[in-house]
């Protein structure tokens, strides 16, 4: 582990622990019996359709990768499939160190470069974020919304992570059409003050704006976008799942809109986590249950440590099982990591 990584996990404990010290303050009157006995009345069959949901939204990944593979390689879907849950099963356990693994196993089974997997991963989260901002825009509409605590607070903070999420959709866009010209322009600026940087500054840019041009033609953007969407509806429904297996009625009452939100939340804390650990995502989650939805502390507590486990670390098994098959070591992991860094433009 190198200083850089040694500094931010450092940073990312201390922010975590200073979130959970205010969390336990505002929880003085937490009753730990109630939250086992919430916690025992928790309807398992809810929670098994939930993981199945998950795993078949590393399914549509699959297939969707197969479409950014298609002007450089044609593959299998099923060829694909192991690497998605080995990918997030290291995301799970390694924190953000863990994102180049899919990259990387891909490019080492299809013979293609890492840099173009690097592409299609970022081209990956762009549809992402795209197809969630459209979930999250038609919640907005309906009135179910209203009635949340804090509804103008979780609003504004909607609307301008969607202005950010378009605002990125629009600069890769750009990057991908204009990207010879940005990079002779980085040159040209910085080739004076220091040449050799300058260079392989702008090698990077074109290769990377290069890589980007993955998506060629209408029919696949179609495609790519509505398997984006199915699959976040996928996985709103599991959260559903999740929620409704409790016996409450105030978690059992959960409509759409306030799942997607929820799931904002939670995407919004995982950006905040420790390897194996996480922390922001469920204490987002608890806390958007809590003082969004007006959930008792306790069982704010079992439900949002138990939608983490379904659909963070639920993919672990057979994550770890596949990873044997595809020789994934973390010698591999940090040889990506420096691969991935070296590609970044930026």
């Amino acid at each position: 582990m190198n200083r850089k990584r040694i500094v931010i996990m450092l940073g990312l404990l201390a922010l975590l622990c200073l979130l959970i010290w205010l969390q336990v303050r505002s929880w003085k009157r937490f009753d730990w019996h109630t939250f086992a006995e919430q916690s025992a009345h928790v309807n398992w069959w809810y929670v098994v359709f939930a993981t199945a949901l998950i795993y078949l939204a590393y399914a549509f990944r699959a297939v969707r990768w197969r479409i950014f593979l298609k002007p450089i390689r044609e593959t299998k879907t099923v060829r694909l499939l192991g690497p998605q849950y080995v990918g997030f099963a290291a995301l799970a356990l390694l924190g953000r160190a863990g994102e180049v693994i899919r990259p990387y196993i891909i490019a080492k089974k299809e013979n293609v470069t890492f840099s173009s997997q690097m592409a299609a991963w970022t081209v990956e989260r762009i549809f992402d974020m795209g197809a969630f901002a459209i979930l999250l825009a038609l919640s907005f509409l309906s009135p179910e919304l209203r009635t949340v605590h804090h509804y103008r607070e979780f609003r504004d903070g909607a609307f301008v992570l969607l202005l950010l999420i378009f605002g990125l959709m629009a600069a890769a866009v750009g990057m991908r059409k204009a990207g010879g010209a940005m990079a002779k322009a980085v040159h040209r600026r910085l080739h004076p003050l220091a040449p050799h940087i300058a260079a392989k500054l702008r090698d990077k840019i074109a290769a990377f704006s290069a890589d980007l041009e993955i998506v060629r033609d209408l029919r696949s953007a179609a495609q790519l976008t509505a398997l984006s969407i199915g699959m976040w509806i996928v996985v709103a429904i599991a959260y559903l799942s999740v929620t409704h297996a409790y016996a409450d009625p105030t978690l059992s009452s959960l409509g759409p809109s306030k799942i997607v939100l929820l799931m904002l939340a939670s995407m919004v804390g995982s950006l905040l986590q420790l390897p194996a650990v996480g922390g922001g995502a469920q204490l987002a989650t608890i806390a958007t249950l809590q003082d969004g939805f007006q959930v008792t502390p306790e069982l704010a507590v079992s439900c949002g440590m138990l939608i983490w486990v379904v659909t963070f670390m639920s993919v672990i098994p057979v994550g770890l099982l596949l990873a044997r098959r595809e020789h994934v070591s973390l010698k591999a992991v940090e040889e990506a990591e420096e691969k991935a860094a070296a590609l970044t433009p930026f």
